[in-house]
């Protein structure tokens, strides 16, 4: 059983026990989390989307805080004597599936 989460503004397929990194949630570690679920499948292997699957709950616990790998933004116009450098780390959510509950 899987079920597809929304948050953060990207989409994410999870099963209970999975860990997945997340756009940053407020919270300490061990703070329980419910997810907006879009689609959800069933034991029979049919998958309900829309209305069917807005009953349906993912909770989930805060495992950690990070942030990302830099990344280097640079900015370059030749023949015109102009550089720029911008470095960039984006802070995530590390999160664990605990259930699905339908």
């Amino acid at each position: 059983m899987y079920a597809v989460i929304e948050t953060g503004g990207k989409q994410y397929r999870v099963a209970p026990g999975d860990t997945i990194s997340v756009e940053k949630i407020v919270g300490e570690p061990g703070t329980a989390v419910e997810f907006k679920v879009l689609a959800v499948s069933t034991e029979s292997g049919d998958l309900l989307a829309g209305q069917e699957a807005s009953s349906t709950k993912v909770k989930a616990t805060i495992a950690a805080h990070g942030r990302g790998e830099k990344v280097i933004v640079f900015k370059f116009k030749r023949k015109k004597q102009y550089k720029k450098t911008q470095g960039h780390r984006q802070d995530f959510t590390q999160v664990k599936i605990d259930e699905i509950v339908a």
